[in-house]
């Protein structure tokens, strides 16, 4: 038993009702299922990937599967040893999607250098650390479209692939606020009380442990997620403990899975930013997602977001 799930459980005892139990919801229809490892060997229509445990996994390629290695290629040219999230279907036995050496860099810029290609410092806050991130030129004016504020002070928040252990951002996640980091706006008095459902933004993260399923949350205490940046959301959140089991819901896919919280989403709650994806969400991110659970919520990484429901 882990830590997180302890908690919850002494959390349910000490206030009397059941702990719940963390996992897909059964009314989501056919589970996804979120496949991580090392590519072994692969074809056009086999893959063979060594999972984090050190076993083999052999899953059957699907006639319609597609992939992402920085661009859209075959799932059979994806080269050996990419690190990848595969989502699976017919209990994780056959590939549909895959995205290989993908990564997020979230975070504040400290610094910025460069002409062609930018380098970029970024504070992924006191839990995830600093961060070094290349903007390559080709990529440059994508970026900036929606990234105009490349100084130090703004938030920064892009998709793209690791080469030799740094970031290189090749598609903007998201339309980057006007804001300075350190002055998100506060609640609207219409998103504060005991609401139920609270509707919003939900992100990936790829602070998490690989195959980790589970969420980040703003709204924890410090000391409680030793974390002195948290409880900071422009959405009126609850406060909640880690280890507590959130309900979160793809409203585009109609998917839904009870998931830990886990760690403190202090730079989620800088962003109140909407997305897009079905519709238009409320401003604010409410619930950060480890890449598994993402993906097993019917989320397609390489988009960033879903409108999400939590609860």
């Amino acid at each position: 038993m882990n830590s997180t799930e302890r908690r919850r459980i002494l959390a349910a005892a000490a206030l009397g009702r059941t702990p719940g139990h963390a996992g897909p919801d059964r009314e989501s229809g056919d589970p996804l299922h979120a496949v991580t490892g090392q590519i072994v060997d692969v074809s056009p229509h086999l893959l063979i990937v060594e999972t984090e445990e050190g076993t083999e996994e052999r899953l059957v390629i699907a006639p319609w599967a597609t992939a992402w290695h920085g661009a859209d290629v075959a799932p059979g040219d994806l080269p050996l040893g990419s690190r990848v999230i595969i989502k699976a279907l017919r209990d994780g036995k056959v590939v549909e999607r895959v995205w290989a050496d993908l990564t997020r860099m979230t975070g504040t810029i400290l610094s910025i250098e460069g002409r062609r290609d930018l380098h970029l410092e970024l504070d992924c806050g006191p839990h995830r650390g600093r961060r070094s991130v290349v903007i390559p030129y080709r990529t440059t004016g994508r970026v900036r479209v929606r990234h105009p504020q490349l100084e130090p002070g703004y938030l920064f928040d892009a998709i793209g692939v690791r080469e030799d252990g740094v970031g290189h951002a090749l598609l903007p996640a998201t339309s980057q606020p006007a804001y300075p980091a350190r002055a998100v706006p506060t609640p609207p008095p219409a998103y504060g009380g005991p609401q139920q459902r609270i509707s919003g933004t939900a992100t990936w993260s790829d602070a998490f442990d690989c195959d980790e399923r589970g969420a980040a949350y703003p709204m924890v205490e410090r000391s409680d997620a030793a974390c002195p940046d948290a409880e900071v959301s422009c959405v009126g959140l609850p406060y909640l403990a880690i280890g507590s089991l959130l309900k979160v819901r793809n409203v585009c896919a109609e998917r839904a899975a009870n998931l830990p919280v886990v760690a403190c989403g202090c730079m989620a709650g800088r962003f109140c930013d909407r997305c897009v994806e079905c519709g238009t969400s409320p401003r604010g991110r409410i619930v950060e997602l480890s890449p598994s659970s993402f993906v097993e919520l019917g989320g397609e990484l390489t988009k960033g977001c879903f409108n999400a429901r939590v609860g």
